[in-house]
C-alpha cells in the first residue's frame, strides 16, 4: 500500500496540508495515491537526523556498510512485482525497460559494497618519519579520504530506478560514509516511496544510525532549496536539465559556506560520421543512428542530439538511408505532458530561423504522449555562427551537420561546448585524415567513443559519465562507476598522529590489510 508520507529516518511523517499526486502516461490521467509535501519542519528534522547519523555512521567500518548495501539491494527485489508495476505506470517505460534498471540498481549497490571491502578506495598513502633526514628531518605524515557529511541527492525523471532514490548518487555517497536525504521526484513518488521504504529496513536490519537515510516529497522548489540551503548539508548530487542543475549550483554558491553541486546537465553528444565509415557501412550506420536517435524516446542524457559529416557521395548516401530509417520509426511514450509539451514547441521552433531543415521524420502516426522521430539539417558554417542549435532538445531529435571539407569540420568540432560523449565512427585511414578533428572533439568530452553510439553507460572502474561544463558541473568527477565514490569524500592528512589514534586504514599493522601507498610503493605491508 502507498501510503504518501516522508521517511525521516526510519520514522514516517506527513505534517503538511499539500499534497499531490503522480501522472500515468500510461492511462493518461492521475494515480489515485495522494503524496504529502514536506514541510520546513520536517526538512529541519531530515537534516537533524542525519548530522546525528553521521556522527555514528562515518565511524562504521567499511565492511559493516558494504553489508548494509546489500540490504539495501536484497530488500529492493524483495518489493517485488508492485515495484516494477509502479515504476512503469509513473515512467511510461515499459517493463523490460524498468526490470533491466532495477537490476542495474541492485547491481551498483552490490558493486559499491565490494570497493568497500576491497577497502583501497580510500587511497591510504603513508610518508613514513625519517628523523635523521638532513637537512631537515621528515615528519610521519599519512593520508587517506574521509566522508563529508550529509549529502541531498536529487533524483531524475528519465530513469525512476537507476538515477533516483537507490541510484549511484545514494549508493555511492552512503558508501563513502555519508547519510542521504532524497529529494524524491514528483513524476514518480510512489515509485520513490516503496525504493524508500527498502533502504529504511535494510537500515535497520544491519543496525545502521536512525536517520541514515530520508525522503522529501514536493512538487515545488521550496524543499530543494532549502536542503541546498541548510547549513549542514555538505554536498549534492544532481540530475536532470541545464537550467535546473544551474539553479542548484548558483544557489550553493550563496551559503556562507558554499558547498559542491555535482549535477550532470544537458549534452547532445556529437556523433563524428567520417567519410571512410560510411562507405563501409552505409545502411548499417543509418540503421543504427536511426535507432539510438529513438531508444527510450529519445529521453536518454546520452542521446545523439548532433551528427557531423563531411559533405560527399558517402554522406549523401548515409542521409538517404538514415531517412527511411527514421521515417520507419515508431514514436514511443515520453515520460509526462510536460516533457512531451517541451518537445514538440522546441522541435516546432527549431525550424523557425531558416538555415535548418527538415531531413527525416516518423511517417507512423504518434499515438497520445508519444515523441515523433526528426532528424535535421544544417550547413557547418551556419553552425559555426549559431553554436546554439547545439541546445539540447529533449526527445527522439537530431541535428545533421555537414562539413564542407577538413578545415569546416574543425571549426565545427570546436564550437561545442562540453559533452558526456562523444562518438567517432571511422576506419584506421579515417583517424589517420581526420585526428585533429577528433582531438578537439576530446578535449569538451568525459568519454570518447569509437565506432558505437552514445546510449547506453557501463557501471564499472573505468567508466566516466560527466564532462565539460554544462554538461556537468564538475568534469573531474563522474556519476557513474566506482570513482562516484569520490564525489563525496575529502582528503585527511595525519602528522605523528598516534598509532592508537590513526584510522585502520593507516595503522601500522594494516589492519584491513589493504593496499597502500608507503613511500611511493603499493604495498600491504605492515610497517615497522
Amino acid at each position: 500500500m502507498i501510503h504518501g508520507k516522508n521517511n525521516i529516518g526510519k520514522s514516517l511523517s506527513a505534517k503538511g496540508e499539500l499534497s499531490f499526486q503522480t501522472f500515468s502516461p500510461l492511462t493518461l490521467e492521475q494515480l489515485p495515491e495522494k503524496f504529502v509535501q514536506a514541510t520546513s519542519e520536517e526538512l529541519e528534522d531530515a537534516v537533524q537526523k542525519a548530522v546525528s547519523a553521521y556522527a555514528v555512521y562515518k565511524r562504521k567500518p567499511g565492511k559493516e556498510r558494504a553489508v548494509f548495501l546489500r540490504a539495501v539491494a536484497d530488500e529492493i527485489e524483495a518489493v517485488g512485482p508492485e515495484l516494477i508495476e509502479r515504476a512503469c505506470a509513473e515512467s511510461g517505460l515499459p517493463e523490460g525497460r524498468i526490470t533491466g534498471e532495477r537490476g542495474r540498481t541492485t547491481n551498483q549497490l552490490r558493486m559499491f559494497a565490494k570497493v568497500l571491502e576491497d577497502g583501497d578506495w580510500v587511497e591510504a598513502s603513508i610518508d613514513p618519519a625519517m628523523p635523521d633526514r638532513k637537512p631537515l628531518p621528515r615528519a610521519d605524515i599519512r593520508k587517506m579520504l574521509q566522508p563529508v557529511g550529509p549529502v541531498v541527492v536529487f533524483t531524475a525523471s528519465n530513469f525512476p530506478l537507476a538515477f533516483s532514490t537507490a541510484g549511484g548518487d545514494t549508493a555511492s555517497a552512503l558508501a563513502a560514509g555519508n547519510p542521504v536525504i532524497v529529494k524524491s521526484h514528483p513524476y514518480h513518488a510512489g515509485t520513490n516511496e516503496l525504493v524508500s521504504g527498502a533502504i529504511v529496513k535494510a537500515a535497520q536490519k544491519t543496525g545502521m544510525p536512525d536517520g541514515v537515510f530520508s525522503s522529501l516529497n514536493a512538487t515545488d522548489f521550496s524543499i530543494g532549496q532549502g536542503l541546498v540551503m541548510h547549513p549542514k548539508v555538505k554536498s549534492v548530487a544532481f540530475t536532470g536539465s541545464f537550467n535546473g542543475g544551474k539553479s542548484l549550483y548558483d544557489l550553493a554558491q550563496k551559503r556562507d559556506e558554499p558547498i559542491p553541486v555535482f549535477a550532470e546537465m544537458g549534452s547532445v553528444n556529437p556523433v563524428l560520421l567520417l567519410p571512410g565509415k560510411i562507405k563501409q557501412n552505409t545502411a548499417g550506420l543509418g540503421a543504427t543512428i536511426a535507432s539510438s536517435i529513438n531508444l527510450g524516446a529519445g529521453q536518454f542524457c546520452t542521446n545523439p542530439g548532433v551528427l557531423v559529416a563531411v559533405k560527399g557521395g558517402e554522406t549523401e548516401a548515409f542521409k538517404s538511408e538514415l531517412a527511411a530509417n527514421v521515417a520507419k520509426l515508431m514514436p514511443e511514450k515520453m515520460l509526462h505532458k510536460n516533457i512531451i509539451s517541451n518537445f514538440e514547441q522546441k522541435t516546432k521552433s527549431f525550424f523557425e530561423n531558416g538555415i535548418v531543415t527538415k531531413l527525416a521524420e516518423s511517417e507512423n502516426e504518434p499515438a497520445q504522449l508519444t515523441g515523433k522521430p526528426i532528424v535535421a539539417v544544417v550547413k557547418g558554417s551556419d553552425f559555426v555562427k549559431n553554436p546554439d542549435l547545439a541546445e539540447e532538445i529533449f526527445g527522439p531529435f537530431s541535428l545533421l551537420i555537414e562539413c564542407d571539407g577538413k578545415a569546416e569540420l574543425e571549426s565545427v568540432m570546436g564550437a561545442f561546448e562540453g559533452q558526456l560523449t562523444a562518438s567517432v565512427f571511422c576506419t584506421a585511414d579515417d583517424v589517420e585524415t581526420y585526428s585533429p578533428a577528433i582531438e578537439i572533439l576530446q578535449e569538451v568530452v568525459g568519454r570518447l567513443i569509437f565506432n558505437g553510439v552514445p546510449t547506453g553507460v557501463e557501471v564499472g572502474y573505468s567508466m566516466q559519465h560527466g564532462g565539460p561544463f554544462p554538461a556537468s558541473t564538475d568534469g573531474r568527477f563522474t556519476s557513474v562507476g566506482v570513482d562516484a565514490i569520490k564525489r563525496f569524500v575529502r582528503p585527511v592528512a595525519f602528522q605523528d598522529a598516534p598509532d592508537a589514534y590513526l584510522p585502520d586504514e593507516l595503522k601500522d599493522a594494516n589492519p584491513l590489510e589493504i593496499w597502500r601507498r608507503v613511500d611511493g610503493k603499493l604495498t600491504k605491508d605492515v610497517i615497522n
